[in-house]
C-alpha cells in the first residue's frame, strides 16, 4: 500500500512538473518537454529508492584461523597422499589389491583438498574470482572427489572381508587385475553421476555501496536440491557406512573367534622322517606355526587400520552430514559461521589424515615413507634386522607354492598373500633323505 501511495505521489509531482514545464519552457518544442519530463521522473525515483546496504565483512579473527587451517591441512593431506600414491607406484612389492583401492582413495582426497580447501582462501579474502567455468568445475570436483572417496573405502571393505572370511575364494577374486578395472568402474560411474551438478550452479552478483559481491551458488530455489543430497547422503555415507558396519562384524567375529592352527606344527614335528631325525621335523614345525601366526598378524594389523579410516570417515564427515539435514528441513537455514568452519574443517581433516594413518598402523607404509624421504639408514636397518633372523647355519628350508612362484619377488611380497590365506603354508610335505657322505640337514621341499 506505502510502494502505491508513494506512485501516485510521484505522477502527481510529474503532473505538476509538466505544467511547470510549459510556463518555463513555452516555445520548447513537445520532444524536449517530454525528455526532460522523464529526466525529473528518475531523479523523483531515486530519490525516493533506498539506499544500498554496505557488504558484509568477514571478522578479522575468522579470516586468520580459516586461513591457517586450510594452509595447514591442505599442505599435510596434500604432502601426505601424494606420498602414498608414490610409495604404492614405485614398490613392486606394494601393490597389493588393497593398496590399489588406498591410491584410488588418496586421489579422490587429493581431489577435494585441491578444488575445496584452496578455493575456500580466495573466498574469505575476497569474492569468488574463479568466474562461471570455474564455478562449474570446481563444484564438479568437489562432489566426485567426496563420493569417489566414499566408494574407494566400500571396495576395500569388501575386499578385506573376502580376504579373511573367504581365504580360498579370495586367490581368485582378490587380484590386483580385477581391483584396477573396479576402481576405473568407480571413477568412471561418479564421474557420470556428478555431471548434474554442471547444471545447478552458477555465478551470482549482489551490488552494494562499497562494491560488488560475486558468488558461486545455486541456479535454482534451495528446495529443489533437497532429494538431490538425501540421495548423496544414503548413496555415500549411509550406506557404505552400513556396508562397513555389518563386513567388519563378521570379520571381527572371524578373527576373534577362530583359533590359530598350532595342530600344523604338531603334525609337523611328529609326522618326520626316522632317516632324518627329529630336529630338523621340529625347526619345520616351529617354522609352519610362526608363519601361521606371522599371517595372522599381519592380517589383523591391516584390518584394524582400515577400520580406523571407516571410522574416522564416519565421525568427521558426520556434522556436514547432519547439517545438511537440518539446513534442508528448516527456513531460514542454519548458517553460523564458525559452525560452518567447523564442517569445513572436519571435511578437510578427513581427506588429510589417512595417510598419517597408515604411517602409524603399517610398518610396510611407515618403512615405504622412509625410502621415499631418503631415511635409508632407518629402513635399511629394519630390513636387515629380518634378514639376519632367515640366515641359520644350516641349508635354509624352501617352499614352493602352486598358487604363486615367489621365488623372485620379496619376501614382502609373500606377507602380502599371507594376508589372504592364514594357512598358506603349505599342507603336504616331501622330505628327501641325505645321501650317504651328504650333509647332516636336508633341504625340504613344500608343495601345496
Amino acid at each position: 500500500m506505502e510502494s502505491v501511495t508513494q506512485t501516485l505521489q510521484r505522477l502527481l509531482k510529474a503532473s505538476a512538473s509538466a505544467q511547470t514545464l510549459h510556463q518555463l519552457l513555452p516555445n520548447a518544442t513537445e520532444s524536449a518537454r517530454s525528455v526532460t519530463l522523464l529526466q525529473l521522473l528518475v531523479n523523483a525515483s531515486a530519490s525516493t529508492a533506498p539506499p544500498l546496504p554496505s557488504m558484509p565483512q568477514t571478522p578479522a579473527e575468522l579470516q586468520a584461523i580459516t586461513i591457517l587451517l586450510a594452509l595447514l591441512i591442505c599442505g599435510v593431506g596434500i604432502t601426505g597422499n601424494v606420498m602414498v600414491v608414490m610409495v604404492v607406484l614405485r614398490s613392486r612389492h606394494m601393490v597389493t589389491p588393497t593398496n590399489c583401492y588406498l591410491v584410488s582413495l588418496a586421489l579422490a582426497d587429493l581431489v577435494v583438498l585441491v578444488a575445496a580447501g584452496l578455493p575456500n582462501l580466495s573466498e574469505v579474502l575476497a569474492s569468488w574470482v574463479y568466474g562461471y567455468w570455474g564455478c562449474l568445475l570446481i563444484t564438479y570436483l568437489q562432489y566426485l572427489g567426496i563420493n569417489v572417496s566414499s566408494c574407494s573405502i566400500t571396495a576395500f571393505t569388501v575386499e578385506r572381508y573376502i580376504a579373511i572370511c573367504h581365504p580360498i575364494r579370495a586367490q581368485f577374486i582378490c587380484t590386483v587385475a580385477r581391483a584396477k578395472r573396479i576402481i576405473a568402474g568407480v571413477w568412471l560411474l561418479t564421474a557420470l553421476y556428478c555431471t548434474m551438478w554442471f547444471f545447478l550452479v552458477d555465478v551470482h552478483e549482489t551490488r552494494y555501496a562499497d562494491g560488488v559481491l560475486v558468488a558461486c551458488g545455486y541456479r535454482v530455489s534451495r528446495n529443489l536440491y533437497t532429494p538431490i543430497y538425501f540421495l548423496d547422503l544414503t548413496l555415500f555415507y549411509l550406506v557404505p557406512l552400513l556396508v562397513a558396519l555389518v563386513l567388519y562384524g563378521l570379520i571381527a567375529r572371524i578373527l576373534v573367534m577362530s583359533p590359530l592352527p598350532a595342530s600344523l606344527g604338531g603334525h609337523g614335528g611328529g609326522n618326520g622322517s626316522v632317516h632324518q631325525g627329529r630336529a630338523n621335523s621340529t625347526l619345520h614345525g616351529l617354522a609352519s606355526t610362526k608363519a601361521n601366526k606371522g599371517a595372522m598378524s599381519s592380517r589383523k594389523q591391516v584390518t584394524k587400520m582400515l577400520a580406523v579410516v571407516v571410522v574416522l570417515f564416519a565421525l568427521l564427515w558426520l556434522p556436514y552430514r547432519a547439517l545438511v539435514v537440518v539446513n534442508s528441513l528448516m527456513d531460514p537455514p542454519y548458517l553460523d559461521t564458525w559452525f560452518l568452519l567447523f564442517c569445513r574443517t572436519c571435511v578437510y581433516a578427513n581427506s588429510a589424515i589417512n595417510p598419517i594413518i597408515y604411517n602409524l598402523m603399517s610398518q610396510k607404509f611407515r618403512s615405504a615413507f622412509r625410502k621415499l624421504c631418503h631415511c635409508q639408514g632407518g629402513a635399511g636397518g629394519g630390513a636387515g634386522g629380518g634378514g639376519s633372523q632367515r640366515a641359520p647355519n644350516h641349508n635354509p628350508p624352501v617352499y614352493y607354492s602352486a598358487m604363486k612362484n615367489s621365488s623372485q619377488e620379496s619376501p614382502e611380497r609373500l606377507t602380502e598373500q599371507e594376508e589372504l590365506n592364514p594357512y598358506s603354508v603349505a599342507t603336504k610335505r616331501v622330505n628327501f633323505s641325505p645321501q650317504p657322505g651328504g650333509e647332516d640337514t636336508a633341504a625340504m621341499f613344500s608343495i601345496a
